[in-house]
């Protein structure tokens, strides 16, 4: 991420932390070095966040002592800025859009595109254990079109509940989950032995847990193409032409595991692939890079292909599954999204989106590993 846009996005959270009083009035706050392996940036970059928090009034910085909440911090008078701050967002925003309708476009392709940005934000989110919430479910996992949609739609049935979205691979997601970073996880591993979703990967993963998986729905992976095609990519083994650039998912990714059997199962070397360590960590990142003449082919979902209007051969269908602790899944709110996933509302408009079967959605299935 640009520099420049990223210490405002890491001065705006610890400026929310001291807001909301996670940060309390005095305390000291992470050094400059933590925060450089935290968001993987360099110590400037830091260095310009405190800064911009110190122009505020926030924050002080001492050398030798650190940095600290301002200890005479008049949170009154912040808190008054608040809905003044956001009153200027709505502002902003209704400018864009009144742009984008001014140079033709619909409101359904404006939503998609702010959709397919905050995808590319949520996998830059730093996921750490933070004060529990109990109106907010931490989603960690794969990425995926219907979990974009229920996180847009679910505080019109559950109110003041926010689905909080994390997409960092299949595996990244069990993992958060297991390191109590997330209370939700989705996946989509397929286990090449048993030839099975989820499940092989849950039982090693968690010992000795009693988890429940919630199914999403099955959904047709393959090949992201060119519209029309032109290099007439049909198969996985089209994939070593010379003249074709491929864009892969990253590793730890569901989509990464089926391809990598797959390459192994039809014994297709990898460095034969032109762009196989071209990773990205969405489906929408890698249609993006079609969309741009920047790829010819990369393997995804078919609802990233129908978004940017390209071209999709199907080569498989995948089970994509939530999983969480049985115990926390007796708790509002995780309790009252798995009942509202069965709900009719969901059902009726969710099957809507292109290139999923969602007849079982929210059906369950609790293992005792």
């Amino acid at each position: 991420m640009d520099e420049n846009i990223l210490y405002k996005r890491i001065a705006e959270e610890i400026r929310q932390d001291i807001l909301s009083g996670k940060q309390k009035a005095g305390s000291r706050l992470p050094s400059i070095r933590e925060l450089t392996h935290r968001w993987n940036c360099t110590t400037g970059t830091i260095q310009r966040a405190y800064q911009e928090l110190s122009r505020q009034g926030l924050v002080v910085s001492r050398a030798g002592k650190g940095t600290h909440v301002s200890s005479d911090l008049n949170m009154k008078q912040f808190q008054v800025q608040i809905p003044l701050r956001r009153a200027s967002m709505v502002h902003r925003a209704e400018a864009f859009l009144l742009e984008s309708l001014t140079s033709g476009f619909g409101l359904e392709e404006i939503q998609q595109a702010m959709n397919l940005a905050m995808d590319r934000w949520r996998t830059l989110q730093v996921n750490e254990p933070s004060s529990a919430n109990p109106e907010i479910i931490r989603f960690s996992g794969s990425h995926d079109m219907a979990m974009v949609w229920l996180s847009n739609h679910i505080a019109e049935t559950i109110t003041s509940t926010t689905l909080q979205l994390n997409f960092n691979g299949s595996l990244g997601g069990l993992m958060a989950l297991a390191e109590g970073k997330a209370e939700l996880a989705g996946c989509h591993l397929w286990d090449i032995d048993s030839n099975t979703y989820n499940e092989p990967f849950i039982r090693k993963l968690f010992p000795g847990k009693k988890m429940l998986m919630i199914h999403i729905a099955n959904r047709r992976i393959g090949l992201i193409v060119s519209p029309n095609n032109p290099k007439g990519i049909n198969r996985l083994q089209d994939l070593t032409q010379p003249s074709v650039r491929f864009v892969n998912r990253q590793s730890g990714s569901g989509t990464r595991v089926w391809l990598d059997a797959n390459l192994h199962q039809f014994r297709i070397d990898p460095a034969k692939i032109d762009g196989y360590e071209d990773e990205k960590t969405t489906h929408s990142e890698v249609a993006r890079m079609i969309a741009e003449g920047k790829a010819d082919a990369g393997i995804g979902i078919e609802s990233a292909a129908a978004v940017y209007s390209l071209g999709f051969v199907p080569l498989d269908e995948e089970c994509y599954d939530l999983v969480t602790y049985d115990h926390l899944a007796e708790r509002s709110p995780l309790r009252d999204f798995i009942q509202w996933l069965s709900s009719n509302m969901v059902k009726q408009t969710i099957e809507n989106l292109d290139g999923y079967n969602f007849s079982h959605i929210g059906d369950q299935k609790l293992l005792d590993v």
